[in-house]
């Protein structure tokens, strides 16, 4: 995926130049910059990527008004703001200002403490519009692991929702939580875990019950025993999960293949649809309905950072409009060379996302252009209208 390979790519580039970087400054143009590029952002519109932010609430210290040294906005509001170190130094702790441009800011949810190799994402789990002390998700520009990237693509620019972002940070607090935990409990039981696991014994089989209460010296009678019963539960999951890997059948139908995730509560107080917005969906049902082969219904879905055009379900989407009065553009899933011979005339580009398939922008300069387009729109259309019979 694309997506996978700037930060590749961003990683190499920062291997090979990091120890060359002296400074804050530096830092931010050489380390910070390119990542924020990565994740699909303007680094060069000072309106989306906005270096030395002061908010309308800043007050003066030492006779200078607090700011923060970048905030990330989309279609006008402020959705990250970023603290930056150099790279020399550990960002393992922000300065007060921007715990309280987070807490002052009631749209952002999202505040970054980077040094420009690792960056800390903090958000409001713990209270409501209060900036957590502690973030839920690290990412280390030169020591990621694949799933990391996962996490990672919540925060680019194509895919940023607030509201899922937190959902996800509550999930990965929790799992992290949990899995150290149960981590702990599978290595060295506690005395805890073993009495409960020895008062269950009846409830397997009736002959396994121990009788009375469970002292001290029948717990240390049965640690060896719960180890051994922890390894063999441990190597039965395994072999059961390798033996499915190896007979699975690779056929899988389309139904399965793309699940329908579940939709988070959105605040629709943030998302606001506009006439074009209905009037490029409009153009696209016309142009939609003049399908020989398929018939599904167009819908769409609006949030904060894009307006999605779907076959019937929000992940079943064919085209994702980027409206503002600076810039507008779709993203279609064909490749850049089918959709290059469709849009003749207008810009393509094949985009840094993380949408699940190949995918391509087309630039345009208002949505009258999608009567040009028609034949595109009507391929993307048709292209996953075929994925779901």
């Amino acid at each position: 995926m694309v997506f996978v390979e700037d930060i590749a790519n961003v990683a190499e580039k920062v291997r090979k130049g990091a120890e060359l970087v002296k400074g804050e400054q530096a830092t931010k143009m050489g380390l910070i910059i390119p990542f924020f590029s990565a994740l699909g952002y303007d680094v060069f519109d000072p309106t989306e990527v906005i270096p030395e932010f002061i908010a309308d609430f800043a007050t003066k210290k030492a006779g200078q008004f607090e700011k923060v040294d970048y905030a990330i906005a989309i279609n006008g509001d402020t959705v990250m703001i970023v603290e930056a170190k150099a790279r020399d130094q550990k960002p393992t702790a922000h300065d007060g200002q921007l715990k309280r441009y987070f807490n002052g800011l009631l749209k952002t949810k999202v505040a970054i403490v980077t040094n420009g190799l690792e960056y800390r994402f903090f958000t409001d789990l713990r209270h409501e519009n209060v900036m957590d002390d502690e973030p839920f998700f690290c990412f280390n520009i030169l020591n990621y692991e694949p799933k990391q990237i996962e996490n990672l693509k919540l925060f680019h620019r194509d895919n940023f929702d607030s509201t899922q972002i937190k959902r996800q940070a509550e999930e990965m607090v929790y799992l992290q939580g949990m899995t150290k935990l149960i981590d702990d409990l599978l290595r060295s039981p506690s005395d805890d875990f073993i009495r409960f696991l020895v008062s269950q014994l009846s409830t397997v089989n009736p002959n396994c019950a121990v009788e009375g209460r469970v002292t001290s010296k029948i717990i240390e009678k049965f640690k060896l025993i719960v180890k051994k019963s922890i390894q063999n539960s441990l190597v039965e999951l395994m072999t059961q999960s390798i033996s499915r890997e190896m007979g699975k059948d690779i056929t899988v139908s389309p139904e399965i293949d793309d699940p329908e995730p579940i939709e988070p509560e959105l605040e629709t107080s943030a998302i606001e649809t506009t006439d074009e917005e209905l009037q490029a969906f409009e153009t696209v049902k016309t142009i939609a309905a003049r399908s020989q082969s398929y018939k599904l219904d167009v819908q769409y879905k609006d949030v904060v950072s894009y307006f999605g055009v779907n076959v019937g379900k929000a992940n079943w989407w064919f085209l994702r409009f980027y409206l503002t009065p600076k810039k507008k553009s779709f993203v279609t899933r064909l490749p850049i060379n089918e959709v290059k011979a469709l849009a003749a005339g207008f810009e393509v580009q094949e985009i840094s996302a993380s949408l699940g398939d190949a995918a391509s922008r087309v630039i345009i300069s208002s949505v009258n252009d999608l009567d040009q387009l028609s034949d595109l729109i009507l391929k993307c259309y048709e292209a996953e209208s075929a994925k779901h019979p």
